[in-house]
Parts: structure tokens; sequence; C-alpha cells
């Protein structure tokens, strides 16, 4: 089943969660916040969907990246047009 909001796994503290929610304040994109620490559902959910255990990792559907950095994220982005404009953003070169 497809998810309408997209899911971002965060921890506290981590600098690149804080840079993830940043990138999708300033693009518009609503993120349900998923804290690994304070559920561990979240944290056995994030590891079933991406296999690993670091953050941030964000999840539509198919389209999971894990353990990130808003640049890397951008590069996964890139590859999949249709996602990007599912979740509202616009060309690749707007997202700066």
């Amino acid at each position: 089943m497809k998810r309408n909001t997209p899911i971002l796994y965060i921890k506290p503290g981590c600098p690149w969660c804080r840079e993830a929610l940043s990138f999708f304040s300033q693009h518009g994109v609503e993120v349900e916040v998923r804290d690994v620490n304070a559920d561990s559902r979240n944290l056995q959910r994030m590891i079933e969907a991406s296999g690993q255990t670091l953050t941030p990792t964000f999840e539509f559907g198919e389209f999971i990246v894990a353990d990130f950095s808003v640049e890397e994220f951008q590069d996964e982005l890139s590859q999949v047009p249709e996602v990007a404009q599912q979740l509202g953003f616009g060309e690749s070169e707007d997202w700066n």
C-alpha cells in the first residue's frame, strides 16, 4: 500500500537529521517524523524498510534513502523524477 505522506526516521541530536528536516521544510515537503530512539517500533520499521540502523532514513512507498546527507538525497531523487514530482519537487535545479 502506498503512503501519501513520506516518513523521515530520525535520532535526536543528529546533525544530518536536522539538515534533512530543514531541507524538506524549505521545499514545502511534509514528512511524518519518527524518532527511532523514542519508540522501538519506529526503529524496527526503519530496519525492515532499509536494512540498516542509521539516520536520517527517508521512506516513501518503494523509494527509500538510508543514512543520507541532503546532497545524497538529491542525487537519489534525481534518479526517479516521478517520485520527485509526487513529493512536490520541481526541476532538480530548483532543489538547492
